[in-house]
């Protein structure tokens, strides 16, 4: 058994997650990958290569791409300010799209764990009804434009309305035409829906710990979660209210396509051009680096640069990671509860990564 596989299988035996999903790959080829552990814990039902889960705010990088598309086809400047383009803009007039890529607007970011609803409530739910009750509720910003950084869920719904104010579809629409059916992708292996297919991950939640205490305080347990199976407590089936920062729903599989298909010259999402715009960092007026692109956050790892972005919630974490310069990227996924972004990737993939 090589390196990562042992600390993957570490995990999984310590009951540190339920399910691992985890591929290292270049623009070409799959290097390794791992799966592991259970898709249901109750039902003992084994996560395969197809197994989806939520992705959440690795959706970001969905939306930053498709804002580029927009201006690559001459329909904003994302240095013009976003009420040019969308005339409901509910922030002052000198933010731009590119501060709302960038994080740098001062949008304030309320915590969104009950930003959720159940299936069945779905047909019937109001997304832009919903957020703008949370815009008026939030209704000023924290700083000028582009003084710093301050990560923002609300900027990417925003980001989501701007779409569709210049499109005229739905921002599910968009990103479904124009970034996942050109990649091959159909919608049960990456989209907007849980497919009534038996391929859906349940999500877990530490049933003995502080942060499932502290869950009673954000969401209705009773609504959104079912009896304990172990020493894990499942999430139902969900959907997240702002498709445009958290809505994307996948394999692993599906995001390597995604990925491998932004380490190609002559990529099918974006030009060059607008492929570095998307990995140039962010710098605020007083020239500090933000360790944030367009949408993608930057770090080292054994002196090799790299474009990331995890996405964490109730019952799932993943991180989406590309080394860019090496031609590589790699992906892992968990059905358990991830908050914040946790860098996992730095510890399986320096088995893979040569030092500079």
């Amino acid at each position: 058994m090589n390196e990562v596989d042992m600390l993957l299988h570490r995990l999984l035996k310590r009951n540190q997650c339920p399910s691992v999903q985890y591929m290292i790959f270049n623009k070409a080829h799959v290097i390794h990958h791992f799966n592991g552990g259970f898709a249901d814990l109750k039902n003992r039902k084994s996560i395969t290569e197809h197994t989806t889960y939520h992705a959440f705010s690795v959706t970001k990088t969905f939306t930053a791409t498709a804002v580029l598309q927009l201006a690559e086809r001459s329909l904003l400047d994302i240095d013009q300010p976003v009420v040019q383009y969308f005339p409901g803009f509910p922030y002052h007039g000198a933010i731009t799209t590119r501060h709302l890529l960038t994080h740098t607007a001062g949008i304030p970011n309320p915590i969104p764990l009950n930003w959720i609803h159940l299936p069945e409530d779905d047909a019937g739910f109001n997304r832009n009804e919903y957020f703008n009750t949370l815009f008026r509720r939030h209704n000023r910003t924290r700083f000028g434009v582009n003084e710093k950084f301050s990560y923002s869920n609300l900027g990417y719904v925003l980001l989501g309305q701007l779409i569709e104010n210049i499109t005229g579809i739905a921002y599910e629409q968009y990103i479904t035409v124009n970034l996942l059916q050109p990649l091959g992708l159909t919608s049960d292996e990456l989209g907007f829906s849980i497919i009534n297919n038996g391929k859906h991950a349940k999500g877990y939640h530490k049933r003995l710990s502080l942060s499932n205490a502290l869950l009673s305080f954000f969401i209705d347990k009773q609504a959104f979660m079912g009896k304990a199976e172990g020493k894990w407590k499942p999430f139902k089936d969900f959907y997240v209210n702002g498709t445009a920062y958290g809505g994307l729903i996948g394999s692993c599989i599906a995001f390597a396509v995604y990925l491998q298909e932004l380490l190609q010259h002559k990529c099918k999402l974006l030009s060059d051009p607008y492929k570095k715009m998307l990995f140039t960092e962010n710098q605020t007026l007083d020239g500090k680096k933000t360790g944030m692109c367009l949408s993608w956050f930057c770090g080292t790892l054994k002196g090799n640069r790299y474009f990331t972005h995890a996405g964490g919630g109730g019952g799932f974490y993943c991180e989406l990671r590309l080394y860019t310069a090496l031609d590589m990227g790699s992906i892992v996924m968990f059905n358990r509860t991830g908050m914040t972004d946790e860098r996992f990737l730095d510890q399986a993939d320096r088995f893979f990564i040569n030092e500079i």
